[in-house]
């Protein structure tokens, strides 16, 4: 993580915990010639709306005008995560047990470095995945050092309510 994501999750977690929300990631990222500044926020008792949204990036960029950390001129966006919300810290990958969700690893495991499957398993060595090919199930365990790319993901397959 940089320098500069840390310093503005150390200014947005007391913001976004003051509002019952949490922090779900932050990234600075340059885009074109332009550089950006995102904060995913979840509300973790529904789904979230613009409003909240709106007051996190009102109180984040007042305290962002006073701290001053970012020297170059950026775009502050908050948002959501959306549907397909990365998996970063542990109890984002306890809480996904059970739940569809998208893998890429930095090297192959079993001839494959992307993996689509029901999250089984979490513990802080390995995470273990049920993966169907074509009409079989299969189990894939994958180290976690190996994770390039977590996050929940949209079964396509599964039938609709």
């Amino acid at each position: 993580m940089s320098k500069i994501t840390e310093q503005v999750e150390q200014l947005a977690q007391p913001i976004v915990a003051g509002l019952q929300l949490e922090l779900v990631d932050t990234e600075f990222v340059k885009e074109g010639k332009n550089w950006f500044l995102r904060v995913y926020v979840d509300n973790p008792d529904g789904p979230m709306d613009i409003e909240q949204c709106a007051v996190v990036s009102e109180k984040l960029s007042e305290e962002l005008d006073r701290t001053d950390p970012i020297e170059q001129n950026y775009f502050l966006e908050v948002s959501s995560p959306g549907a397909e919300r990365p998996l970063k810290k542990e109890k984002d990958f306890e809480k996904a047990q059970g739940k569809y969700v998208y893998i890429k690893t930095y090297e192959q495991i079993a001839g494959e470095k992307e993996f689509e499957g029901y999250l089984r398993k979490a513990d802080p060595d390995a995470l273990t995945v049920e993966v169907k090919i074509k009409t079989r199930r299969k189990t894939v365990e994958i180290p976690r050092d190996k994770v390039a790319v977590a996050r929940l993901a949209i079964d396509f397959s599964a039938p609709l309510d």
